[in-house]
C-alpha cells in the first residue's frame, strides 16, 4: 500500500505544482480577444465594431499588458467602451491613460467607474469572495477618482457614469446609457433618466446600449426597462478560476454564475437585450491567478439582421 501510494502522491503534487505555475504565471498573461456578430443594424446600416475592455486592475510595472492594450488600435474600431475597474494600483492613473490614448484617438470612447477606481487594491479573505459579493459601502476612498476621470476626458472619453449621451458611428445614431458601479451603490438611475430625458431628438430612432460595470440584476433591469438592446458589463472577471466543464464558481454579485463571461441574452416579461459580460484584462495584485479563463478584450461586431 505505501509503495502504491507515494507515487501517488508524488503526482498529484505534480500535477498541483503545474496547475499552480499555470494559474499564476503563464494564463493571467494569455491576453486574448474574445469575437462577437449581432445582429442589431437596420437594412443596409454600416456594421459598427465595438471594442470593449474591463477590469485593466493596472499597476505601473505591467507593461506586457500595456504594450497590448495599446496594440488594440490596431482593430481599428468603431467605438470604444471601457466598463470600469481599470485601476489597479494607486500609482496606475499615467501608466492606463498611456494604455488609452492610442484607442481614444481612434474612436469614439466612452467610460464607467468600477469600485477600483475608487479604492486601491487590499488582500481579500479568497474563500469569502466564493460566498458572497464583497461590496463596499463604508470603507474611505484612496484613489483620486476626481484625478481619473479629468485624464480620461483629457484623452477624449466621454464619461457616462450616471448619465446618458447620443453619438453617431458609422451613419448609425447610438443612445449610450451609463450607471456608475452597483457593487458599490454609486448608481443613480434617475440622474440616467433625467440626462437621457434632455437628448434633443434625433433624425433616425437611435440604438440603445446600456453600459455599467457591475451585472446586478436590478441595473439590468433598469437598463433593460429604458429599452437598452445591448448592455455592456464587466466586473466578474468570468469567475477568475473556471472549473473545466462547470464554468464559473462566483460572479461577485446576483448575476446567475453561467453568465459570468461571454454573451447572453438578459430579459424581463415584456423586452429582452443581448448581455456581454467581459471576463477582463486583470486581476488584484492580491490575487494573480487565472484558470480556464483567459484574460480577454472583447469585440462585438453590430451588423444588419438577414
Amino acid at each position: 500500500m505505501a509503495r502504491t501510494a507515494r507515487p501517488a502522491a508524488v503526482a498529484l503534487g505534480a500535477a498541483a505544482a503545474g496547475v499552480t505555475l499555470w494559474a499564476t504565471v503563464i494564463e493571467r498573461r494569455l491576453f486574448t480577444v474574445r469575437r462577437h456578430t449581432l445582429p442589431l443594424l437596420p437594412a443596409g446600416a454600416t456594421p459598427i465594431r465595438i471594442l470593449q475592455l474591463s477590469d485593466l486592475h493596472l499597476a505601473p510595472w505591467q507593461s506586457r499588458k500595456i504594450d497590448w492594450v495599446r496594440s488594440l488600435a490596431e482593430l481599428r474600431p468603431d467605438l470604444v467602451v471601457l466598463t470600469g475597474d481599470l485601476m489597479g494600483h494607486l500609482e496606475a492613473r499615467h501608466a492606463l491613460i498611456h494604455a488609452l490614448k492610442p484607442l481614444a484617438e481612434a474612436a469614439p470612447t466612452v467610460f464607467v467607474h468600477g469600485s477600483n477606481d475608487y479604492y486601491g487594491p487590499r488582500f481579500k479573505n479568497p474563500v469569502k469572495y466564493l460566498l458572497e459579493p464583497s461590496r463596499l459601502s463604508t470603507r474611505e476612498p484612496d484613489i483620486d477618482n476626481a484625478a481619473l476621470t479629468t485624464s480620461l476626458t483629457g484623452i477624449g472619453a466621454i464619461d457616462l457614469n450616471n448619465t446618458a449621451t447620443r453619438i453617431e458611428v458609422q451613419g448609425t445614431a447610438i443612445e449610450l446609457l451609463g450607471l456608475n458601479d452597483p457593487h458599490i451603490r454609486y448608481d443613480d438611475v434617475a440622474a440616467m433618466r433625467a440626462a437621457l430625458g434632455e437628448l434633443p431628438e434625433g433624425e433616425s430612432e437611435a440604438l440603445r446600449l446600456g453600459v455599467v460595470h457591475a451585472p446586478y440584476q436590478e441595473a439590468l433591469g433598469e437598463l433593460l426597462r429604458d429599452d437598452a438592446e445591448l448592455i455592456l458589463a464587466g466586473h466578474t472577471h468570468g469567475g477568475q478560476v473556471r472549473v473545466p466543464g462547470v464554468g464559473a464558481m462566483t460572479s461577485n454579485c446576483d448575476l446567475p454564475t453561467g453568465q459570468a463571461r461571454g454573451l447572453s441574452v438578459w430579459y424581463d416579461a415584456h423586452r429582452a437585450a443581448y448581455l456581454n459580460v467581459s471576463a477582463g484584462l486583470g486581476n488584484s495584485i492580491y490575487a494573480p491567478v487565472r484558470f480556464a479563463c483567459r484574460p480577454e478584450a472583447s469585440l462585438l461586431t453590430l451588423e444588419a439582421a438577414s
